[in-house]
């Protein structure tokens, strides 16, 4: 769907992902489903909030996911 959200987890990050990239991936991700790239001043904190919601659920994702032979890869 959004071409432009890169891969946040191992192999093709081989460390953890910061919590800026995390959250630039969160924002990209709503600019795509809202069609806003800057939101108008009545929609500024619902798209915020969004933002930040998707980026909570985006680190407990990664947090969660367990990548199998990813070990076995970075040796």
């Amino acid at each position: 769907m959004c071409r432009s959200i890169k891969t946040l987890r191992p192999p093709v990050i081989p460390e953890e992902a910061t919590e800026e990239e995390i959250r630039a991936a969160a924002l990209q991700y709503v600019r795509k489903v809202s069609g806003f790239r800057a939101p108008a001043a009545h929609n500024r904190a619902v798209f915020d909030q969004a933002v930040e919601a998707i980026a909570a659920a985006t680190a407990e994702l990664l947090d969660g996911l367990e990548v199998r032979g990813a070990a076995a890869q970075q040796t």
